[in-house]
């Protein structure tokens, strides 16, 4: 694995994009998820400009832990592309970790013009729950890919928790549908269950943090080993890695190099492409620093 480029993320205006938690094409750029606002950033070719995707939250459009707002925010961790109407879009999911983050966004497109409908989707992260076997209060999905007409949604495990790495497939007709107002969160049915053991590093287990799609039906999921007792409190991160995954079987671990003597906490994946058994990657970073720009990471893998 090579990382071939690092660049900061930052709007038009100069602030910092933060907490970037997952990205996904769209138009003739990238929309790149924030899980400390109410907006996304839309990365294009002439620069990166603000997408707004829910109301602000008691006055709040950005969280943080210093502030006092964490527990307000979105939490906002996957973007996945999808289609609504044949027209491409991008279907963001929250984490699901507090009833505050149960909410999807779907973004569409007409013409440069960004449209956005939003849903509580309640009913479906307790199904969700249910069905990975999550206890009440460990609920953390942050990441997921696209296999075709199915959304695989992964929980992040928390091995001091006992919680388990797990994917869970869903039906993307039925969760689109949801999103535009055609279907209740409660009728989307959910496939079958992948359940992952990724091992851990100096006593910590790598975790899930989001997953994307290869040609093949393969998927390289982004996995990070992070120290903190639940699903909700930060905690400092050891290691992080790509796994190579074949439904729930782990194909082969790789450590992602650090950038300037720094672990590099990759919490959104997107596929540039491929050339033979390389896969070239796009990822944002979550620098766990409000006052700092999300890198965006280029990577080379070699799957050979």
């Amino acid at each position: 694995m090579e990382i071939t480029a690092v660049r900061g993320l930052r709007f038009d205006d100069g602030a910092p994009v933060t907490a970037a938690s997952g990205i996904a094409p769209l138009g003739d750029g990238w929309l790149v998820a924030q899980d400390d606002a109410t907006h996304a950033a839309w990365q294009r070719p002439d620069g990166v400009s603000r997408v707004r995707l829910l109301p602000p939250v008691d006055g709040h459009d950005l969280f943080s832990e210093a502030a006092g707002t964490k527990a307000l925010k979105p939490d906002l961790e996957v973007a996945c592309p999808v289609e609504a109407d044949g027209a491409p879009a991008v279907l963001l999911l929250g984490s699901g970790s507090t009833a505050r983050r149960t909410r999807g966004v779907l973004v569409t497109l007409d013409g440069d013009r960004p449209g956005v409908r939003a849903a509580e989707l309640g009913p479906l992260y307790a199904a969700v729950a249910a069905r990975l076997g999550v206890p009440a209060g460990q609920l953390n999905l942050e990441g997921a890919s696209r296999a075709g007409d199915v959304l695989r949604w992964y929980q992040r495990g928390n091995l001091a928790a006992g919680v388990a790495n797990a994917g869970v497939e869903v039906p993307l007709e039925a969760l689109v549908a949801v999103l535009l107002g055609r279907a209740a969160p409660d009728s989307v049915p959910l496939g079958p269950v992948h359940r992952l053991e990724l091992g851990e590093v100096a006593g910590v287990g790598l975790a899930v943090t989001d997953a994307v799609a290869l040609p093949d039906g393969r998927e390289l999921l982004s996995a990070a080993a992070e120290d903190t007792p639940n699903a909700v409190d930060d905690g400092p991160v050891v290691a992080t890695a790509l796994v190579l995954a074949d439904g729930g079987r782990v194909l082969g671990t790789a450590p992602v190099p650090e950038v300037d003597g720094r672990v590099v906490k990759v919490e959104g994946l997107a596929l540039r492409g491929t050339d033979g058994d390389t896969v070239h990657l796009v990822a944002v970073v979550d620098a766990d620093d409000p006052d700092l720009p999300s890198p965006q990471v280029d990577l080379l893998v070699g799957l050979g």
